[in-house]
């Protein structure tokens, strides 16, 4: 580890407990926001698949409330 690493975990350990919660909350978002763009661009290309599916004919949406529906009446067997 290099002397700033120290230097900043002792600062950081020297915080509240409040402001060390704000601290790692911040640092996590952080590496959060690396990988969001990442995400968000792996589900974009699913949508497109799947919306490409749909209109090739390879697939049928199905309708949100009727999927949800069929969920809970499974759930209550």
């Amino acid at each position: 580890m290099s002397d700033n690493f120290d230097e900043v975990l002792t600062a950081a350990l020297s915080l509240s407990p409040g402001a060390r919660a704000m601290l790692a909350d911040h640092l996590l978002e952080s590496l959060d926001a690396e990988n969001e763009k990442r995400i968000e661009a792996i589900w974009a290309e699913e949508a497109e698949r799947r919306m490409q599916e749909i209109r090739d004919g390879k697939a049928h949406p199905i309708d949100g409330e009727l999927v949800m529906r069929e969920s809970r009446a499974r759930r209550q067997r």
